[in-house]
């Protein structure tokens, strides 16, 4: 089922009905060509219990470790660091402080595909944790990194974590270019 879910992503399905008709389309052919002997496909509130069910930090883990012999490590490549959070994710929604789960995504702009995520709820991290989580996490060397003019911290160079330096920065309008290199 996940399969599904994942293939019909990729092809631009961005509800569950649009899931489920994607599998009643193509699901004859995937289940001939894995073997597969249930002839039953899962109506689009069968998939969205069962993506409920699946741990999304694992998964994301996972979708990382595949994706990281694939990315691209030229020197002249940039990377995007954003974060968003997802829709139908507030609790408290009353509430001035509200909570939700966001998604921070680094995505290979030479590639146009995202080569990590991972998420975290509003009271429990920052998006700026996360970024540098992510960062570290990718172990490229002398790329260039864009974010959001949040990431910017008046704090100098000596004051970053042992391994990870940023070596120049500046700010414009909205966004901040970071240029970013380990420390061997």
């Amino acid at each position: 089922m996940l399969l599904l879910v994942v293939l019909g992503t990729l092809n631009g399905c961005t509800s569950y009905q649009a899931l489920e008709e994607f599998a009643q389309r193509h699901y004859q052919a995937l289940a001939n060509h894995l073997q597969l002997a249930c002839k039953r496909l899962p109506s689009d509130s069968t998939l969205r219990r069962a993506l409920m069910g699946v741990d999304f930090a694992q998964l994301a883990l996972v979708f990382v470790n595949w994706a990281k012999p694939y990315i691209d490590k030229d020197e002249s490549r940039w990377f995007a660091l954003d974060g968003k959070g997802l829709n139908g994710s507030i609790t408290a929604p009353c509430e001035a402080h509200q909570q939700f789960v966001n998604l921070v995504a680094v995505f290979s702009q030479s590639q146009g595909i995202v080569v990590a995520l991972e998420p975290y709820r509003s009271n429990q991290g920052s998006e700026i944790a996360v970024v540098e989580g992510l960062i570290a996490a990718l172990e490229l060397r002398a790329v260039t990194y864009t974010m959001d003019a949040a990431h910017c911290q008046k704090n100098g160079e000596d004051d970053y974590r042992a391994g990870q330096r940023l070596r120049h920065y500046s700010q414009s309008e909205s966004k901040v270019i970071a240029s970013a290199s380990l420390c061997d």
